[in-house]
């Protein structure tokens, strides 16, 4: 891989990353709040929300490093009938500038519940675009690596995957971190457990279609012959060690999820007990092991898998071999 690729790496990362953070945030909040109520679901699910949209800023803001002069971005919006990377930065920002104004518009509860879902609605939607025009830039005939099915199926993928995970992460710090727990916790545990249930469960799944399609697409490429042969061998041998520790964080990282949705499943609902203020709280026999299991479960799967998904992304430049090489 060419090191001018590294900024493009971590921006296509973490602005995937951010996309389902977003998704999987509003769809959450929106189940869950059936059930256990907005204000409840807002204390949970308030401090993902604010981090997103400057996730984002700061990928958008890493991309231009690739341009060399970052107005080249601006000459480039104005072929957006004609070309994917056009639509790449304007959904790009239009997704930015919509995570940043909703969480603004909903922190200071300006405008009605209908419009606040409505620009939720919209942002998510850019974002959406975003990830798809991102995807269809590499899709180039003359690359076979990248000229596959597979391309936007992974990066799909990887935006739910870790867009999922890094809910969880923020999920657990709001009901483990002192400062964070006393403005955000409280009651919200049942509610984490649950939440945390739909996480590892979506998860799951996210793994098994990435398991599918990685040696699905490897095999294709090496059926092809000579530049998607070339290819092939690049993503699986090319990179020497990268794919082999490639595969052992993404199977520790899908272990670790399994562990813990069995530890969910498998977990006993506790008693509310009343205290001495008359709040209630959960206490449900070992309460204490149960979080500390959590908090490392869930920051650790989303720490293999981040790696797992940077590393799996560098390979994927690394296959970019034209027909004709």
């Amino acid at each position: 891989m060419d090191t001018q690729d590294i900024p493009l790496v971590i921006f296509t990362i973490l602005a995937q990353m951010s996309v389902g953070a977003f998704v999987v945030n509003g769809i959450l909040h929106v189940f869950a709040g059936r059930k256990n109520g907005q204000a409840r679901v807002d204390k949970l699910s308030d401090p993902a929300l604010y981090a997103i949209g400057p996730v984002m800023v700061v990928a958008l803001a890493i991309s231009l490093a690739h341009l060399g002069d970052p107005l080249h971005a601006l000459y480039t919006c104005a072929n957006f009938g004609r070309s994917w990377l056009s639509r790449e930065i304007v959904f790009g920002v239009a997704f930015a500038v919509g995570a940043i104004g909703f969480s603004v518009a909903h922190g200071r509860k300006w405008f009605t519940p209908f419009a606040l879902q409505l620009l939720a609605g919209m942002t998510a939607l850019f974002g959406l675009a975003f990830i798809f025009s991102q995807a269809m830039i590499y899709v180039i005939p003359t690359i076979p690596a990248w000229d596959s099915w597979a391309t936007p199926v992974s990066f799909f993928v990887t935006t739910f995957l870790l867009g999922s995970l890094a809910v969880g992460v923020d999920f657990v710090a709001v009901t483990t971190i002192p400062g964070l727990r006393a403005r955000h916790g409280g009651d919200t545990t049942p509610l984490l457990r649950q939440s945390l249930r739909w996480i590892s469960a979506s998860a799951m799944v996210l793994l098994g279609v990435q398991f599918v399609v990685e040696p699905t697409y490897a095999l294709e490429l090496s059926s092809k012959g000579g530049a998607a042969a070339h290819s092939a061998n690049l993503l699986l041998f090319g990179g020497g060690s990268v794919f082999i520790v490639e595969m052992v964080l993404f199977f520790a990282g899908g272990a670790l999820i399994a562990f813990f949705l069995h530890l969910l499943r498998a977990e006993t609902p506790g008693s509310m007990v009343a205290t001495t203020t008359g709040e209630t709280h959960e206490a449900a026999l070992g309460v204490g092991l149960n979080q500390t299991i959590m908090v490392y479960a869930v920051s650790t799967a989303f720490v293999l898998l981040l790696a797992s998904e940077v590393l799996g992304r560098i390979l994927f430049y690394t296959a970019n071999v034209r027909i004709g090489f």
